[in-house]
């Protein structure tokens, strides 16, 4: 074996190799001819027209008129004038003589012509209330329509026995015309530390709501108000009344026209008359008091004494066209005709700061028991007025004469409310306990039996049972709705038919008739 010799040169080795370059036509003919392409394709020419046509012309119709047209398609015809003069020279005093007796004819009197759809039935429109004031087993006491008539407005109580001293009421609102109505989520509630008597929307000003309380309290509410309410109230003075206060109605201020008055009455035989005054405070500034020995011997208050002794006043109505008239229904069972007017103090003198006056001028023959509630007719000249009470009667009262024109036997039971239609001159509507409310036409076709008994057009079921209705409203606005409330708290809003929201022909006629033959 030969030793191993040196080693001999590798097979691989790394080195560097100058680079190849390969020149490009294509970019030296583009720098001769000093052209910039991004692509290889030739150039493209383009050119820009509006239009191809060279000249433009309007034409409305491509069609000719024919040669046998009419010339003018306005052309007069030809008539036979002659002919046409003799018909109507003929026929002439016969046409002129039916004119004149269709001129003297009262066959459409009173009639208007109604483009509105007929609603023909009665029936329920909503059934509104307040879980937590039925929950205390509270009644409805008063309902009230705000000035637009879409708002509807009740106040929660008692008118039976309760404990007065702890019990907490409310005053509860819906606006009817929002969409989503929740019948017993009321759109405001207001705590009211005493029981409701009585409420009344302000006539022009939606939002404000005056309320009579048990305590003899008035407080004012303003709805737009939510965290609180209460911008006026009376609070406990010495002119504050001593019984719970049953009617409120607001009166206009004849020295400042942005204001207004409040009016209360109550069973303490007062009727106060409230100004605003600064601090939210209500304080008195007119007064009268209903007493015994004052009022006109013209007839006898039953189970009353002639004393000196203070009137219970139960309800009040204006005469719609006196504003110084206003009639009271009171404790005694009698009506009495008032005047804003009377100059006489009442007697004997009382602890109030502005001297009260003794408003009485007549007394109406009476009920068989209390009046619960008088209504004025918005409608007739002569001053009628209806009442109600607990003998289960409505009279029907002309304010110049002491007797009813007649009286209606509506119920066996009480009537609490009576209220005159505000557009049909013969209807009105009174509350019983029987828990109905009735549609009564005043007897406008019977006009010879005053006096007797008239069935009820319709009679409308409140509840299920017999719980009495305490109080209702039609509404001045939306004339075919009217409101009820019952004791069990629930109010019931009514949809009514056309036959007692058209006003029919000669119906004031009717109304005139009754009047005028009963006072003969």
């Amino acid at each position: 074996r030969h030793p191993p010799g040196p080693p001999g040169p590798a097979m691989f080795a790394d080195g560097a190799a100058p680079g190849a370059d390969v020149q490009s036509l294509w970019r030296s003919a583009r720098s001769a001819r000093c052209e910039a392409k991004s692509c290889q394709t030739g150039r493209i020419a383009t050119a820009e027209a509006a239009a191809q046509s060279p000249t433009g012309r309007d034409a409305a119709v491509q069609t000719e008129q024919g040669q046998d047209a009419p010339q003018d398609f306005q052309q007069e015809a030809q008539g036979d004038y002659t002919g046409l003069l003799s018909f109507l020279q003929r026929v002439e005093d016969t046409v002129i003589k039916e004119l004149n007796k269709n001129w003297k004819s009262h066959a459409f009197d009173g009639f208007e012509v109604n483009w509105t759809d007929q609603n023909e039935t009665v029936f329920c429109l909503h059934t509104l209330s307040y879980p937590e004031a039925r929950d205390q087993n509270l009644q409805v006491t008063s309902v009230s329509w705000n000035a637009t008539g879409s708002v509807l407005a009740c106040s929660y109580g008692r008118l039976d026995d309760g404990d007065w001293s702890t019990e907490k009421s409310y005053v509860c609102t819906w606006n009817l015309d929002r969409r989503g109505l929740n019948p017993q989520h009321p759109d405001l509630v207001v705590d009211v530390p005493s029981s409701v008597m009585c409420l009344a929307f302000h006539p022009s000003q939606p939002s404000l709501i005056a309320g009579g309380l048990f305590s003899g309290e008035l407080v004012v509410w303003d709805t737009s108000r939510t965290e609180d309410p209460v911008i006026w109230r009376t609070g406990m003075t010495d002119d504050t009344h001593t019984d719970p206060v049953y009617q409120v109605h607001w009166l206009p201020d004849t020295k400042h026209r942005q204001h207004s008055r409040l009016l209360s009455v109550s069973t303490d035989g007062k009727i106060l008359v409230w100004r605003e005054e600064q601090e939210g405070r209500l304080a008195l500034a007119d007064g009268f008091a209903v007493v015994a020995q004052q009022i006109p011997r013209s007839t006898q208050l039953r189970k009353l004494a002639w004393a000196e002794a203070a009137v219970g006043v139960t309800s009040l109505s204006f005469s719609p066209l006196d504003p110084t008239v206003f009639v009271v229904g009171v404790e005694g069972g009698c009506s009495l005709r008032c005047s804003t007017a009377a100059p006489a103090l009442a007697l004997p003198a009382t602890g109030s700061s502005v001297p009260l006056r003794a408003p009485a001028e007549l007394a109406f023959s009476p009920h068989a028991g209390p009046v619960y509630s008088v209504s004025c007719s918005p409608f007739h000249r002569q001053n009628l007025f209806l009442s109600c009470g607990t003998d289960g009667q409505v009279h029907l009262h002309s304010m110049l004469q002491t007797q009813p024109l007649f009286a209606l036997q509506l119920s066996q039971k009480y009537l609490f409310c009576v209220r005159w239609s505000p557009v049909r001159p013969l209807v009105f509507a009174a509350a019983s306990g029987e828990g109905k409310y009735l549609q009564v036409p005043a007897l406008g076709h019977q006009i010879k039996l005053a006096g007797s008994t008239q069935k009820p057009t319709v009679s409308l079921k409140q509840a299920l049972s017999h719980c009495p209705v305490y109080c209702l409203e039609f509404n001045s606005k939306q004339t075919q709705l009217l409101a009820a409330g019952d004791a069990a708290g629930t109010v019931k809003v009514w949809q009514l038919s056309s036959d007692f929201t058209e006003q029919g022909p000669r119906e004031m006629n009717h109304l005139e008739q009754l009047a005028s033959e009963s006072t003969d």
